[in-house]
């Protein structure tokens, strides 16, 4: 069905958000600042124009139908893109000023944001940002709905639809216990080495566990049971004889120095990751990630 330029409004689009996010009229009214008879109204309208039912409701409950479901997922859609259209307007004089929404990997921020928000402050005094830590899957989806602008992440080869600019090439290094065969070596490590070793990672999800684990069984080394959360809890169980690790070299500062490893370096080719800073394809605020990328970059270098 082909509906009329002003089938429905925004505001009954909102309406139908706040029922699907609170599963109440009631709360969805107080959260809308409207009263529930006109919220009411409102997405019986929706209703109408679009020929479904959005929602099914009684006296106990409230449920979102099929229908309704696809509904809203666009409707967030659009609204987001509502908000963006008048941000862009906003920053068209000074992309450097407001509000910037960024998302960073757990295996990078401890590492990189202490140093690059201080030079952010400095550089650009009059930019707000705003950081959400998460893995690189949520963070890929809420970049791609809108919910941020950007993201600081380990480069993979499906990323979306998404430009990026590198911050740095970071490799990694073993990290042994004293005493284990590895930690002997005076050499960089040579890939072959690894194998009959027992190795800690991440749990599923990160990405520095799938780029480890690709270096790693290739060298046939040995995934133990263990799954850490943390780099932090990796470099405790290392320290505890518990097998090694492949560390991120941009977190020894921090994490070698909270435990006694012995660190190795590898033989070339080097196991590595690619930090970079990475945005929506045709996003208005291309050019203002561009120069934070850049003041980023200037504190790893």
């Amino acid at each position: 069905m082909k509906l009329g330029p002003h089938a429905f409004s925004l505001r009954q689009l909102q309406y139908a958000v706040a029922v699907a996010d609170e599963l109440s009229f009631r709360r969805a009214a107080e959260r809308c600042l409207v009263s529930q008879p006109s919220l009411s109204a409102q997405l019986a309208e929706l209703e109408g124009a679009l020929g479904v039912r959005l929602f099914e409701r009684d006296r106990r409950r409230v449920l979102v139908t099929a229908a309704g479901r696809e509904v809203v997922e666009r409707a967030r859609r659009v609204l987001v893109g509502v908000d963006n259209l008048g941000e862009a307007a906003k920053r068209s004089a000074d992309p450097l000023s407001g509000t910037l929404r960024i998302g960073v990997i757990p295996t990078i921020s401890p590492y990189l944001l202490p140093l690059a928000a201080r030079a952010l402050r400095k550089k650009l005094p009059k930019l707000t940002l705003v950081w959400v830590e998460d893995k690189t899957d949520s963070l890929l989806a809420s970049l791609d709905a809108g919910e941020l602008d950007a993201a600081l992440l380990a480069l993979e080869a499906e990323l979306g639809d998404v430009e990026h600019e590198i911050i740095v090439e970071d490799p990694f290094v073993l990290a042994a216990p004293p005493g284990h065969p590895l930690a002997a070596k005076t050499t960089p490590i040579g890939r072959a080495e690894l194998a009959g070793h027992a190795v800690l990672l991440l749990t599923e999800g990160h990405c520095l566990r799938e780029q480890a684990l690709t270096y790693c069984s290739s060298a046939r080394a040995e995934e133990l049971e263990f799954r850490a959360t943390s780099l932090s809890t990796l470099v405790q169980m290392v320290a505890a004889g518990a097998g090694v690790t492949l560390l991120p070299e941009m977190s020894l500062p921090t994490e070698a120095a909270r435990a006694k490893l012995v660190l190795r370096r590898f033989k070339a080719p080097v196991p590595q990751r690619t930090v970079a800073l990475v945005w929506r394809k045709r996003s208005a605020l291309a050019p203002a990630l561009s120069q934070v990328a850049t003041v980023v970059r200037s504190t790893h270098a």
